[in-house]
C-alpha cells in the first residue's frame, strides 16, 4: 500500500521558507503547546518560528511530544518537543532544522530521501498556537491573506478556544465589521457592512441558511470547525447570489496524522455545564487512513428566569489517501438541541425608552418550548495532477428540523405604556423542515506563458432548498402589565390555535435552486504586480407556494403561487494587487452584483433582483515572518431595488410584512485589523470599523440610515499574553468589544452604545492538563444588544458578569 508520510507529513512539518532563518533562530519566542503529536508540534514550532524543518517522516510517526510551553529560542523548543522520541535536532550553517536519529541509533530507521519543502503555505489553524492565519481557501484553491484583494479576516482555532466561543452568532461579533444578531426566531442573523448574510459556506461550497417560512432559526455550533473564515465586500463570483456585504466560509475539522485525544470539562454561571471529546488519528499502520470524532454535551440555563438550553452535537470524519494523488474525505455531523427559549425579548415604551425591568425577566410561559436538529453530510474529493494542478468536488447534504411553541410577548401598540399596561401574548406554534444541498467543482492551477506567471481558477456550483413549513398563531390582548407577566397560561399547540377565535396558520413550500459557471485568472505581468479578472454566469429559480388555515375551517385557502427566474445573468470581478516589498502590498478591487430576492409585494409578486457596484481599496502587510497580519481598507457599495418592509400593507404576506423596492443605498466606511503575535508571547486580534449606510434615494427614507442595527464604530480587541521564565505555565487574556450607538426600527429613538470587557487566565498544571477560567462582562455592564429592536419587541440584554471554568486534558500515548 502506498505509503503518504514521505509527501503528506513533510508538506504539514515544512514551512515556508521566510526571509531570514537565522535571525529568527536567534529571537526568543513564547510558545504555549500542549502535548501532542509530535509531528503537530514540530509543525507549530517551525509555523510560529518562520525555519524549515527536514525530516525523514517514518522518524516521527506515532510519536508523541510533550508540552512546550514558554519563552525560549526556537531551537530549544524543538528539543524539549524532541524529548523521550530517541531523536535529535541538528541545525545547519544556513540555520535551518534536521531531525534525526539519536546518539545511540535508538530510534534509526531505514532513511529515503529527506524531503525539505519550500513556499508552501498552510491554512489550518489547529496545533499553530497563533491568532495569525498562513492562508485562507474561502476564494478556492489556497491563497495568502496579501494576495486577496479584498477584506478577510480568519478566526483561528486558538482564538476561538481562548475566547471560549462555541456559537457562531459570538464568533460575529468579536469579528471585524460583523454583527451578529438574534432575528426572529430562535436563530441568527449575519451581517456584513449593513447586509445580511444569508448563504453560508461549509468547506467552499454555499448553501441558503436564512430562508424559513417566519423568523430567522438558523443556529451553528463552531465545535466541529478548524477555523472561521471571513470575507467582506460582494461574493457573488463565487456564490452567485452572494451577500453584498461578505461571505463566510466554515472550515471542519479533519483525521489527523497521529494520534490525539483531548477532554475538555466546562462548568460555569447559571448553572452551565460541558464536556466535550475530540478524538483523531490514523486507522491503519500506513496512516492513509485518519479520522476524527467529536462529541459534545451542553446543559445550560441563563441569567433570564425559566431559560435553559441543552444540546448534544456529535462529529465523525474520515480522510482515506486513495492513491499518493488523491483524498477522499468524508464527514457527518448531528447537533440536536432543546430549549425554552424567550422570543422577541422585551418591547420598549411608547416613547422608545427600554423598559425599566431587572435583566432576568422571562416574557414566554413556562411551556415555552424549541426542537432543533441539524444533519449535516459533508464529502469531498481532492485530486493533484501536480504540484501546480489540482481539481477538487465538494459536496454539502444539510436537513433541518425546527419545531416550536412559545408565548411571545409584546406590546398591543406602538409600545409599552408608562404603567406597564399594553401587554399582547402572542401565541405560535411552528413546524419547519428544510433539506438544502451545495455541489461545487473546482479546477486549480499555476503555471507560466509569455515569461508570466499565472493562475486559472475554473468552476461550477450548484444549490437547492425545498422546505415544507408551517406554523399557527393567535394575538391575544391582555390586562397584564410587563411588571407582572404570566408565565403559566394555557399550553398551547398547532390543533389548538387552530381551533381558537381568531386563530390562523399558514402552510408553506420553498423551491430554490441556483446554478452557475465561474473562472478567475490571476497573471503577473511584472514581479510586484498581480492582475485578477473573474466573472460568473448564474441562472436562479424560485419558487414558494402558500395556503392559509383560518378557525374552524376545515380547508386552506390556496394563496397565489409566486415564482420568478433569471437566466445568464453576468456578475463580472476584477482586482489589482502590487507588492510593495516583501511584507506589504497595496491593492484594489471591483465587482457588480447580483442578487435575487425572495421578498414578495402585496400583489404576491416577488421583487425584482439587487443591482449594484462594490469599490473596495487597501493596504495589507504580513508581518515579522507571516506571524502578524494586518490590513486597511476603504469600501463603498451602491445598490439599488433592496428590498424592505412594507409596513402599511400590514402583515398581508403570511403574517408577516410584504416587501417594496427601497431605491438606491449606499454602504460606505473603513476596515483596520491586526493579528498574530505583535510581542513575544502576546498573541492580538483587533479591529475597528467605521460603517454608515443610508438611504440615497427612496420615497419614504430618503437620507435616513439603511441598517438600523450597524454600528457606525465597531472595534473588538482581544489579546493572550503567554508568561516566561519562573512563570512559564501561565497565561492570561484581555480584551473588550465597544460600538457606538444603534437605531430601532422606527428610526425614532436610538438603542445606545456598549462596551464590555472579558479576560481569561490560564495554567498549565502539568503537560497534559490544562487549566482556564474566562470572565465576561468583567464590570458588569447593563445594556440592550443592537438587532431587529421594535417598539413591540425584540429588545435583548446582553449577558451580565459571568465565569466559565474548564479543565482540557490532552493524554500523551
Amino acid at each position: 500500500m502506498f505509503n503518504p508520510w514521505p509527501h503528506a507529513l513533510s508538506v504539514a512539518v515544512a514551512l515556508a521558507t521566510l526571509a531570514s532563518p537565522i535571525l529568527a533562530q536567534a529571537q526568543p519566542l513564547t510558545f504555549n503547546l500542549p502535548a501532542g503529536p509530535l509531528a503537530a508540534t514540530l509543525n507549530a514550532i517551525a509555523s510560529q518560528s518562520g525555519h524549515i524543518v527536514s525530516l525523514e517522516p517514518a522518524l516521527v510517526q506515532g510519536k508523541q511530544a510533550p508540552a512546550v510551553v514558554g519563552r525560549m529560542l526556537p531551537e530549544q523548543a524543538m528539543n524539549q518537543a524532541l524529548t523521550g522520541s530517541g531523536l535529535q535536532l541538528r541545525v545547519t550553517g544556513q540555520g535551518n532544522f534536521s531531525v534525526e536519529p539519536g546518539a545511540d541509533g535508538s530510534a534509526a530507521v531505514q532513511l529515503g530521501a529527506t524531503t525539505i519543502v519550500e513556499n508552501s503555505v498552510e491554512a489550518t489553524t489547529e496545533g499553530s498556537g497563533s491568532y495569525a492565519a498562513r492562508a485562507v481557501t474561502i476564494g478556492k484553491g489556497t491563497h495568502t491573506l496579501k494576495e486577496i484583494p479584498q477584506s478577510v479576516t480568519v478566526m483561528t482555532r486558538k482564538q476561538m478556544d481562548d475566547q471560549g466561543l462555541t456559537d457562531l452568532k459570538d464568533a460575529a461579533n468579536q469579528t471585524t465589521g460583523l454583527v451578529g444578531v438574534q432575528g426572529v426566531g430562535k436563530g441568527m442573523i449575519l451581517t456584513s457592512r449593513g447586509f445580511q448574510i444569508d448563504d453560508w459556506q461549509y468547506d467552499g461550497v454555499p448553501i441558503p441558511r436564512n430562508t424559513y417560512a417566519l423568523g430567522n432559526w438558523a443556529t451553528q455550533d463552531l465545535i466541529f470547525f478548524d477555523r472561521l473564515e471571513v470575507l467582506r465586500g460582494a461574493s457573488g463570483l463565487l456564490q452567485g447570489t452572494g451577500s453584498p456585504g461578505g461571505a463566510i466560509n466554515l472550515v471542519r475539522k479533519r483525521g489527523q496524522n497521529a494520534p490525539t485525544v483531548t477532554l475538555t470539562g466546562k462548568a460555569g454561571s447559571w448553572d452551565r455545564y460541558g464536556l466535550q471529546l475530540d478524538a483523531g488519528g490514523p486507522l491503519n499502520e500506513s496512516g492513509t487512513v485518519r479520522g476524527r470524532l467529536v462529541a459534545d454535551e451542553d446543559d445550560s440555563h441563563s441569567f433570564t428566569d425559566y431559560e435553559w438550553s441543552k444540546t448534544h452535537s456529535l462529529y465523525g470524519a474520515l480522510d482515506v489517501d486513495l492513491r499518493e494523488d488523491t483524498t477522499l474525505g468524508l464527514a457527518v455531523s448531528r447537533s440536536d438541541n432543546e430549549s425554552r427559549p424567550i422570543i422577541r425579548g422585551l418591547p420598549r415604551y411608547t416613547n422608545g425608552d427600554g423598559l425599566n425591568v431587572p435583566r432576568s425577566t422571562f416574557t414566554g410561559a413556562t411551556w415555552n418550548h424549541s426542537q432543533i436538529d441539524l444533519t449535516t453530510v459533508y464529502a469531498d474529493m481532492e485530486h493533484r495532477f501536480n504540484d501546480d494542478w489540482a481539481l477538487k468536488v465538494g459536496a454539502v447534504r444539510m436537513t433541518e428540523d425546527n419545531d416550536a411553541i412559545n408565548q411571545r410577548l409584546q406590546s398591543s401598540g406602538a409600545g409599552i405604556n408608562a404603567d406597564g399596561s399594553g401587554v399582547q401574548y402572542a401565541d405560535f406554534a411552528t413546524d419547519f423542515d428544510a433539506t438544502k444541498i451545495g455541489l461545487d467543482m473546482n479546477l486549480t492551477g499555476r503555471f507560466e506563458a509569455l515569461s508570466m506567471p499565472q493562475e486559472i481558477m475554473l468552476g461550477s456550483n450548484y444549490s437547492k432548498l425545498k422546505s415544507d413549513d408551517k406554523f399557527a398563531r393567535t394575538f391575544n390582548n391582555s390586562s397584564d402589565t410587563i411588571f407582572d407577566i404570566d408565565h403559566h397560561r394555557p399550553e398551547i399547540s398547532y390543533e389548538g390555535l387552530l381551533n381558537t377565535a381568531g386563530g390562523r396558520a399558514t402552510l408553506s413550500k420553498y423551491d430554490i435552486r441556483q446554478k452557475g459557471i465561474y473562472g478567475s485568472w490571476r497573471v503577473k505581468p511584472i514581479e510586484p504586480l498581480t492582475l485578477v479578472l473573474g466573472s460568473r454566469v448564474s441562472w436562479y429559480d424560485y419558487s414558494y407556494k402558500s395556503a392559509d388555515q383560518r378557525a374552524f375551517a376545515n380547508v386552506a385557502t390556496t394563496n397565489v403561487p409566486s415564482t420568478m427566474s433569471e437566466n445568464g445573468e453576468v456578475t463580472p470581478y476584477a482586482g489589482i494587487v502590487y507588492d510593495l516589498n516583501r511584507e506589504w502590498a497595496v491593492y484594489a478591487s471591483y465587482t457588480d452584483v447580483f442578487e435575487p430576492q425572495t421578498a414578495r409585494t402585496t400583489s404576491g409578486s416577488v421583487l425584482k433582483p439587487v443591482i449594484g457596484s462594490n469599490y473596495e481599496i487597501g493596504l495589507k502587510g504580513e508581518l515579522m515572518d507571516g506571524r502578524v497580519n494586518t490590513s486597511l481598507a476603504l469600501f463603498r457599495y451602491d445598490q439599488e431595488n433592496r428590498a424592505v418592509n412594507d409596513v402599511a400593507s400590514g402583515f398581508a404576506c403570511d403574517g408577516w410584512y410584504c416587501s417594496t423596492a427601497s431605491g438606491k443605498v449606499r454602504s460606505q466606511g473603513l476596515d483596520a485589523e491586526i493579528s498574530g503575535e505583535v510581542l513575544n508571547g502576546l498573541q492580538l486580534f483587533a479591529g475597528y470599523t467605521y460603517n454608515t449606510t443610508k438611504y440615497l434615494d427612496d420615497p419614504d427614507n430618503e437620507g435616513k440610515t439603511f441598517s438600523t442595527w450597524t454600528p457606525k464604530h465597531m472595534l473588538r480587541v482581544w489579546s493572550d499574553y503567554q508568561f516566561s521564565g519562573d512563570f512559564n505555565r501561565l497565561s492570561t487574556g484581555l480584551g473588550f468589544t465597544t460600538q457606538s450607538h444603534t437605531l430601532g426600527y422606527e428610526h425614532t429613538y436610538e438603542v445606545p452604545g456598549y462596551t464590555v470587557w472579558n479576560a481569561r487566565v490560564g495554567y498549565q498544571l502539568t503537560p497534559e492538563i490544562g487549566l482556564a477560567m474566562n470572565a465576561n462582562n468583567l464590570f458588569d455592564k447593563s445594556y440592550i444588544t443592537a438587532g431587529y429592536n421594535q417598539l413591540n419587541g425584540n429588545n435583548n440584554y446582553g449577558d451580565p458578569r459571568n465565569l466559565m471554568f474548564s479543565v482540557k486534558y490532552t493524554p500523551t500515548f
